[in-house]
């Protein structure tokens, strides 16, 4: 057992921490506060090769090891959660179409999906379905070669730069719901297909989370994801184990950034004439956040070289659910830690404190975690222990 990175990881860690710590730390706050579009940030994610983190060598792509994908979002998050999103969605629709896709689509997209030529995203959530994804309305009905396609999707990362976006949508009436749901692969421009509005959020910011409309849309039936209906479901929640790393790895970051500015304002800030960080109240939070922290990437990694080796429901699950109460629980704490400034915009923590509950709802809210965790449990497919 070793809990190690090994040379690469390494390497490739300390390759993406200067270039966030370059590029994007000392240009987040203020970007964020502006809602500027990071145009630049996502040049530099083209030229690192990350928008081909999950496409397979052979298109052109990274194809990293899980651990590496997880310390891409680590690090960036870091920096600015905001910007993990443009490659979040992006890499669990690459590794999708790599993974379901028929070899035309493969052939079609991965090479222009792995360079960031072509960006992408993936439409799950609607209006009145998030959670209960069985429970989506949009609909494909079959016209000759092609599907004709009504609905609304939202809460769409990427939505105004993906090509193709992914698009869950139902393509029979057959029960129970999710034999009858398929995916499609609807690119930018086509005729019906809309992005109507931006949503505007507490956090998260710097990419575009949209709602997309959907009116007698005509996708070929080339456009099916795997050429088969009826695999739509199966086809998304093998991405989103994935996502539940992403979203883990992410928690971590914020988490870090949190302690990191903790740690450094209670050397630097002086009370009763001396450091607060000599007081114990003080020094008991950060204790607390140091270790939860260590647990939390730890967990991380653990799923994610847990999901190298195929399903990991329950491993994906834990990670997600610990480590974005983590980030919560320390952003509060950091927050506490800088009392009156760290409610001031002036200071990282506030942007930290506003970021960190998506992770707590992204990728399956915590409550849907625990049920995942607890099914996976009584039906004998993980436990606890050696």
């Amino acid at each position: 057992m070793d809990f190690e990175l090994d040379e690469d990881q390494q390497l490739f860690r300390r390759t993406l921490r200067e270039f966030v710590d370059k590029e994007i730390v000392p240009v987040a706050s203020e970007w964020e506060r502006s809602g500027r579009y990071p145009a630049e940030i996502v040049e530099r994610f083209k030229e690192l090769g990350l928008f081909g983190m999950t496409v397979p060598a052979e298109y052109g792509g990274l194809d990293l090891d899980r651990v590496s994908f997880a310390l891409v979002f680590e690090e960036i998050a870091r920096g600015w959660m905001g910007v993990a999103g443009v490659l979040g969605s992006h890499s669990l629709a690459a590794w999708m179409i790599a993974t379901h896709g028929t070899a035309e689509q493969k052939e079609r997209y991965l090479p222009d999906l792995a360079t960031g030529a072509r960006r992408t995203g993936i439409a799950l959530t609607e209006p009145a379905a998030g959670t209960d994804l069985q429970g989506i309305q949009t609909r494909a009905v079959p016209d000759g070669d092609h599907y004709v396609v009504n609905g609304t999707k939202t809460w769409i990362t990427n939505a105004r730069h993906a090509d193709p976006m992914p698009v869950l949508v139902k393509t029979s009436a057959e029960t129970p719901a999710h034999k009858g749901m398929s995916i499609l692969l609807v690119e930018a421009g086509t005729p019906g297909y809309v992005v109507s509005r931006d949503l505007p959020k507490l956090g998260y910011k710097g990419t575009e989370t949209c709602e997309i409309s959907l009116q007698d849309v005509r996708v070929p039936r080339s456009q099916l994801l795997g050429g088969v209906e009826g695999r739509g479901m199966q086809q998304a929640l093998s991405a989103l184990e994935l996502g539940r790393v992403n979203i883990a790895a992410r928690a971590v970051g914020v988490a870090q950034c949190a302690f990191d500015a903790a740690l450094a304002y209670a050397r630097e800030r002086h009370a009763f004439g001396r450091p607060i960080g000599d007081f114990q109240a003080i020094q008991l939070k950060l204790a607390d956040m140091a270790t939860e922290i260590q647990a939390a990437r730890l967990m991380t990694y653990w799923a994610a070289q847990r999901s190298s080796k195929g399903a990991v429901n329950a491993e994906a699950a834990m990670a997600k659910y610990f480590a974005s109460e983590v980030a919560l629980k320390t952003t509060m704490e950091a927050m506490r830690v800088h009392g009156g400034y760290g409610y001031s915009q002036e200071f990282v923590v506030e942007r930290l404190y506003r970021d960190a509950p998506l992770m707590a709802i992204g990728e399956g809210t915590n409550d849907v975690q625990r049920m995942v965790i607890a099914r996976e449990l009584l039906k004998g497919a993980v436990k606890v222990g050696w």
